[in-house]
């Protein structure tokens, strides 16, 4: 356990930080670097334990990967040279390397097993396995495969066509993927868009891939082609710093190389509409990936309702954002966020409950949350939940409480943001 005890701040926040690289973009551009012929270099690279977990199973089935800072040099002979990994697979806690890696693990003409730990071992897998059996996968495991760890026996695998009944980037990624392997056209249709970083970078690599927001087709048997990927600030990182300068009085905080996906810039939104002071600058496209640097200071903000396809854009910064609805005035209502649930932990109940011990007003709903403002922040012992995003809302918390914020492990905030601490400080 790795306690950490943060004293009350009440100071004006400034200064400017660069975001450490986006964790989804990262895992991505491991995951085509490999199975591309040739040599591709990632820039700006997230060395996270998340992201190096998708890198060593890379390195397991015979891909040469060298770091150089936070850069990584990825040499691979194709799809076609990948190797059974000769032990496990240590997936670690994160969820992103399990489900698109299944996707390609169905393929591959070898036998695997992957696991993780306690965490990710209690993470529904069956929102991947079921459509990858339709697809002809192999794929074994406890609770009929819904739960690590799994088997994957290598198939060979046909196209479908699927509707996705659940709002996720890392299932329709996982169909995208075996789609890569399979014969024919794989065809995915989403309800509400949710973001389409793989779709961007598979046609960086050079797949046949089309879509139109929507609904995405995909021609298998298309070897990829080796390119250089430099990855954005990521916007869920980059979200825990303009909650922060939102609500610590006479805040006034520089956010450089932000990405600004449109599927990820939910965020940035919903400060708008709670009336908080931001602006963006410098905005370029680079490596298909919209980027820019954010601008925000403090301002009195008002409670919204959060609801329907906005929710995908913003999944993974709800728990800042129920911080932020606590310090707006009115009620922010958050609809139609239930995959919450399926996350590192649930977040729903974690969030409710690290918030109220610090002295929010936040009532949990089966899809949401209910969060009454603005109230006063008190301090306490919180739990981490074991979840990075936790972790560092409760961190962020404890710049506006009266008391001693007493986080109980932080040890897993190094899955996303490793420097976290460290770009905190640099902003007092």
């Amino acid at each position: 356990m790795n306690e950490k005890v943060l004293k009350p701040f009440n100071q004006a926040l400034s200064g400017e930080i660069n975001i450490p690289g986006d964790k989804s973009i990262s895992h991505r551009a491991v995951i085509f670097g490999s199975l591309a012929q040739g040599t591709t270099k990632v820039t700006h690279f997230l060395d996270g334990e998340d992201c190096m977990r998708t890198v060593n199973a890379f390195r397991e089935m015979g891909v040469t990967i060298q770091e150089d800072g936070e850069s990584l040099v990825i040499e691979s002979n194709g799809i076609s040279a990948l190797s059974e990994p000769k032990q496990p697979l240590n997936f670690g806690n994160s969820g992103t390397t399990t489900r698109l890696m299944l996707g390609i693990l169905s393929g591959l003409p070898f036998f695997t097993t992957v696991f993780g730990d306690d965490s990710l071992s209690r993470r529904p897998m069956n929102r991947v396995v079921n459509p990858l059996r339709q697809m002809g996968a192999n794929i074994d495991g406890r609770n009929s495969g819904n739960l690590l760890p799994l088997s994957v026996k290598g198939s060979k695998l046909k196209c479908i066509d699927y509707t996705l009944p659940v709002k996720s980037a890392q299932v329709k990624s996982a169909i995208l993927l075996a789609g890569l392997l399979a014969e024919g056209e794989t065809r995915v249709t989403e309800q509400t868009p949710t973001r389409n970083h793989t779709e961007n970078m598979l046609k960086a690599f050079g797949a046949d891939i089309t879509s139109d927001g929507y609904t995405t087709v995909i021609t298998g048997k298309n070897q990829l082609k080796a390119t250089n990927v430099h990855v954005p600030g990521d916007i869920s990182s980059a979200a825990f710093f303009l909650v922060a300068g939102a609500i610590v009085p006479g805040s006034k905080l520089r956010l450089k190389n932000t990405g600004l996906n449109e599927t990820r810039n939910g965020i940035i939104e919903v400060l708008q509409k709670m009336g908080a002071n931001i602006a963006i600058e410098n905005e370029r496209t680079v490596s298909g990936e919209l980027i820019g640097d954010i601008q925000i200071s403090y301002h009195s903000l008002k409670g919204i309702t959060i609801e329907g396809e906005i929710i995908p854009r913003l999944i993974d910064e709800i728990p800042v954002i129920a911080l932020l609805a606590s310090q707006a005035e009115g009620t922010t209502i958050i609809k139609d966020a239930e995959e919450l649930r399926v996350k590192e932990t649930d977040r729903i109940t974690a969030v409710c409950d690290v918030l109220n011990t610090l002295g929010a007003n936040i009532t949990p709903t089966e899809d949401g949350m209910v969060i009454e403002g603005k109230t006063k922040l008190n301090g306490g012992s919180i739990s981490s939940y074991d979840d990075h995003r936790i972790a560092m809302m409760g961190a962020i918390a404890s710049l506006i409480t009266a008391d001693d914020v007493i986080i109980d492990d932080i040890s897993c905030i190094s899955i996303s943001y490793p420097d976290f601490f460290k770009d905190l400080k640099s902003l007092k």
